[in-house]
């Protein structure tokens, strides 16, 4: 028998979606902690293979969302998650963990401003594969997740975004226009594949029943299921 693989899960004050996106993890293999930023140490690294910043409000976004979560993480890790992907960890960032690595640098340089609509958005969005990805390898070439999200608009300097749609590192699209992102763009990933961030809300889709159509037959499970299938199967 397999050891589980251990994920961790960072909270900081706000972070809303962490308990079930630990049930996410859970369910496809993971051994899950959820651990309180203020107890946050680079110790906490060792013998994780998957580090997660879940969706929700780090610190009320008062201040750019992520902005707070990744001084919190500088502050108590250092260049510590740098080192520990380029030794081979995995890293997810879910909505506002994604603009927390995307704060962090860990992800292809661009910022997550606020929707051009000027309002939270609630909704459900169809998706496509733009490159291959080990979070995306059991997924079809299109599906839908939800997106719950003030601050999703992805943005590049001098049109850098059309270039990460040329090169892979945005590996998730939207199908059509949902904030005004750059060239569509709803998820990145970093050069080594193994740092992940999307915008739309995996864990909310991981049973049919999480489906808005009560008649939904489009897999065994929610397309989220698969997604998180997808980082377990590559981390082994």
């Amino acid at each position: 028998m397999s050891i589980a693989p251990k994920a961790l899960l960072l909270k900081f004050p706000g972070t809303n979606c962490d308990a079930e996106t630990a049930l996410a993890l859970q369910e496809v293999g993971f051994e899950t902690q959820v651990l309180p930023s203020a107890l946050l140490e680079p110790e906490s690294l060792e013998g994780i293979q998957l580090v997660v910043f879940s969706g929700g409000f780090s610190y009320g976004d008062y201040v750019m969302s992520g902005r707070f979560a990744k001084l919190t993480a500088k502050e108590k890790l250092g260049d510590g998650l740098k080192k520990y992907v380029e030794k081979g960890g995995y890293a997810l960032g879910i909505c506002n963990g994604f603009q927390i690595l995307t704060q962090m640098g860990l992800l292809p340089e661009g910022s997550l401003i606020h929707n051009t609509s000027g309002r939270f958005i609630c909704r459900w969005a169809g998706l496509k594969k733009n490159a291959q990805s080990p979070y995306l390898s059991e997924l079809p070439d299109e599906f839908e997740l939800p997106v719950a999200h003030a601050e999703g608009r992805f943005v590049g300097m001098d049109d850098v975004a059309g270039d990460y749609v040329k090169n892979g590192q945005a590996a998730l699209l939207y199908d059509a226009d949902v904030n005004g992102s750059s060239h569509q763009i709803a998820g990145l990933q970093d050069e080594t594949g193994r740092v992940f961030g999307l915008m739309p809300h995996p864990e909310r889709f991981m049973i049919k029943q999480h489906h808005y159509d009560a008649d939904w037959t489009g897999a065994e499970h929610g397309w989220g299921h698969y997604l998180f299938k997808s980082v377990r199967a590559a981390i082994g």
